[in-house]
């Protein structure tokens, strides 16, 4: 009897370490697998683009969040929402968008153009700033002095 009940102690706290491993690894903020439609994202990309062009830019980022959550993989909605949103000081949030954009889309230029100059004028902070800058320098197909110089300063200001 008393095996039967250390065995079966064992199966219950590993099923119980199982169960709330599982637990501890999802955040509360982390989403749900994301229904994947960019013909339906299309729609709300062009509510968007309409209620931008009208000035209702609450609208427009509405419309485009939507569109986002229907097409992440969409990296112009992305840009613009994120443009939308660190016009409206939402300077977190566009950085966070941009990063998820970054991360569907690596290899998209203004992402991390726009990450960069986010990071570094609105939330201070440079090290983010610098490396999105580099990416930046390393997809566009242009040398833009700017950014050069902007790279420059940056290393100066973290040595």
């Amino acid at each position: 009897m008393a095996l039967e009940t250390r065995f079966f102690k064992r199966v219950f706290l590993t099923l119980l370490v199982v169960v709330l491993s599982g637990c501890a690894g999802k955040s509360p903020k982390e989403p749900e697998a994301t229904r994947v439609s960019p013909e339906e994202a299309g729609v709300h990309v062009q509510a968007g683009r309409e209620a931008y062009d009208q000035g209702r830019k609450d609208a427009a980022v509405e419309a485009w969040q939507k569109a986002v959550a229907l097409d992440p993989a969409n990296s112009v909605v992305v840009n613009n929402l994120a443009l939308l949103l660190k016009e409206q000081n939402r300077f977190t949030e566009a950085a966070e968008l941009l990063g998820q954009g970054i991360r569907r889309s690596p290899s998209v230029a203004e992402l991390h153009y726009n990450l960069a100059v986010i990071s570094e004028l609105y939330l201070l902070d440079l090290e983010t700033a610098l490396h999105h800058y580099n990416r930046y320098r390393e997809l566009s197909a242009e040398d833009d002095e700017s950014v050069a110089g902007w790279i420059a300063d940056l290393e100066r200001r973290l040595q």
